[in-house]
């Protein structure tokens, strides 16, 4: 499928040089910006036929670029979003959307105001296994959904600008607010430590409750001895754990609560199957769709809206710690 050049991208470093791969493998990376000499030198030895500019405004004032995909620096979200939604082009920036409620509200007014389209980088609602869990919770065969909850865990990048819950767990938030259809939770709490630097959370504990009856935790670390990425559904037929660490990325647990004597629960443990998903590459998949709503018009699956529900809770989860 032929595509129009017509896609943007700022920044190059260390995830953008993954946005700046796939959007010149779908064809539609137009040029890059990026001030570090550094970057560029690095990012020019393999994409030698991509154009590199170092000014925002020249950049922002080419009219052949209709979209923007933002990858700088959280706290430049805010910033780079707004002024390209008011260069006239429709931008696809990297979570969270802003660093607090009151900037992601104005960028979704501009938006709305300027008819243009804005998409968060919330990636895991583009996993193949993502999309089959959401299937299944939304066709029954988990039964009523009771509690979810995820790890995001590993011993990794220790980041001085944003804390663990920032950088970690709007893609488990974003992922939940997806299994509820997009209901803001009536209830956040939260609580964490503050370990190597004592003004930055390295691992925190936020929960999460829903007018439905559903609760659900999401513990995030960069403290913790092992990478593991684990969100799990209990319902009341079936439990089922997403494992984005492991080969096979989705596992069903058919465990039954029986009542003895008709008071006496007893859990019947059944043995687990793996569900065969053909996994695409989320980047590419979440990139696609930028460029399809750009061409067509239409709403994004995480659009600036689904971004602003996620800073809210966000923002709750920072007070409350």
């Amino acid at each position: 499928m032929k595509r129009d050049k017509n896609i943007g991208l700022i920044g190059a470093g260390a995830w953008g040089k993954n946005h700046l791969r796939n959007l010149y493998n779908i064809g539609v990376l137009h040029s890059v910006l990026e001030t570090s000499d550094k970057i560029i030198a690095q990012r020019v030895k393999e994409f030698p036929d991509v154009k590199f500019v170092k000014d925002l405004n020249a950049f922002l004032k080419n009219d052949d670029l209709k979209g923007v995909v933002i990858a700088a620096p959280a706290e430049l979200h805010y910033k780079l979003t707004k002024a390209s939604l008011l260069a006239g082009k429709d931008v696809l920036v990297e979570k969270p959307l802003a660093l607090n409620v009151k900037e992601g509200e104005e960028l979704v007014k501009i938006t709305k105001d300027n008819k243009k389209i804005l998409m968060v980088g919330h990636i895991l609602q583009f996993h193949s296994a993502v999309l089959k869990l959401k299937e299944m919770i939304d066709s029954g065969e988990l039964g009523q959904i009771r509690y979810i909850y995820s790890n995001r865990l590993n011993i990794g990048k220790l980041r001085t600008e944003e804390n663990v819950l920032w950088s970690f767990a709007p893609h488990d938030i974003s992922l939940i607010i997806m299994f509820m259809n997009g209901e803001e939770p009536l209830r956040v709490e939260a609580h964490g430590g503050s370990y190597i630097n004592k003004d930055i959370f390295d691992t925190t504990m936020t929960t999460m409750e829903f007018k439905n009856g559903v609760k659900t935790h999401v513990f995030v670390s960069w403290l913790h001895p092992f990478k593991e990425q684990k969100l799990v559904v209990v319902g009341s037929e079936k439990m089922v754990v997403f494992d984005d660490v492991s080969k096979e990325k989705l596992f069903i647990y058919p465990h039954k609560i029986k009542w003895e004597q008709g008071k006496i629960p007893v859990a019947e443990k059944a043995d687990y199957e793996t569900i065969d998903i053909e996994l695409k590459q989320p980047l590419e998949e979440e990139l696609k769709h930028f460029a399809e709503c750009i061409n067509t018009r239409k709403t994004p699956r995480t659009d600036g809206q689904e971004g602003l529900t996620v800073l809210r809770v966000l923002e709750q989860a920072q007070s409350k710690l």
